[in-house]
């Protein structure tokens, strides 16, 4: 089932949005201000985003904007719901993002539901399980195993773990991951991602020679996809 975050000030438009996708099967959160909408698209991980331009509170643009530099929801489709109608308008929204659409108040429904099954039509599905040896991750019941055994994990946790196995081999700096785990309206520093890698370290290997989470002196930190299973098996029983 697809996940759409909408992001619209009129009432009345939202309730209407809201019924029509949810009856034709999408599951559907969002908000009327423009506050905190892109910290809440990074929690809810949306298959696509319906956005408002012109809200109360916020540019719709500087929004997305921020959508698309986020490592998590840069490649999500955004259609911009709005009454402005020039041509430089549509132009300045198309060209923040290849994934980008437009749409101008006033319009019918069934235009929005047809340009949102576009954009799903020949995505791939994401997979619900990662697996590296014999570590695995269900983002479905958000639940890891380790050879069998489960691994209690905190939220915050298992968004890191997460995150790092969607992208084994990447790199990433400790501010790249406090913008993609816990997002920009935050009150850590880059000392809490060297305590939350420790805490996952302490659960899923040994801290003092890790096999999953390398460190990158200098850098940051990466997921390691290729631990044998011998080894996992081994982590699991000591």
């Amino acid at each position: 089932m697809k996940k759409i975050v909408l992001i619209e000030d009129d009432s009345d438009l939202y309730t209407l949005i809201q019924y029509n996708l949810e009856k034709e099967g999408f599951t559907l959160v969002g908000s009327q201000t423009g506050k905190g909408a892109l910290d809440m698209c990074r929690r809810e991980r949306p298959d696509l985003i319906i956005l408002d331009i012109m809200l109360p509170d916020s540019d719709g643009l500087d929004i997305c904007k921020g959508i698309r530099a986020h490592p998590e929801l840069a490649n999500v489709p955004v259609i911009f719901l709005t009454a402005r109608a020039s041509e430089t308008d549509r132009i300045v929204g198309l060209e923040l993002g290849a994934h980008n659409d437009y749409i101008v108040k006033p319009f019918f429904v069934r235009e929005l539901i047809a340009r949102i099954k576009i954009h799903f039509r020949g995505q791939k599905p994401v997979s619900k399980m990662l697996k590296s040896g014999d570590l695995e991750l269900d983002r479905a019941r958000c639940r890891v195993e380790l050879s069998g055994q489960e691994i209690s994990l905190t939220a915050t946790e298992f968004r890191l773990l997460e995150f790092l196995m969607t992208r084994p081999g990447v790199v990433f700096s400790r501010e790249q991951l406090l913008d993609a785990v816990w997002g920009h309206d935050r009150a850590v520093t880059d000392r809490t991602v060297d305590v939350y890698i420790l805490r996952l370290r302490q659960k899923i290997e040994h801290p003092d020679v890790p096999s999953f989470i390398r460190s990158v002196r200098g850098f940051g930190y990466s997921f390691n996809p290729e631990v044998p299973e011998e080894r996992t098996r081994a982590l699991a029983t000591e």
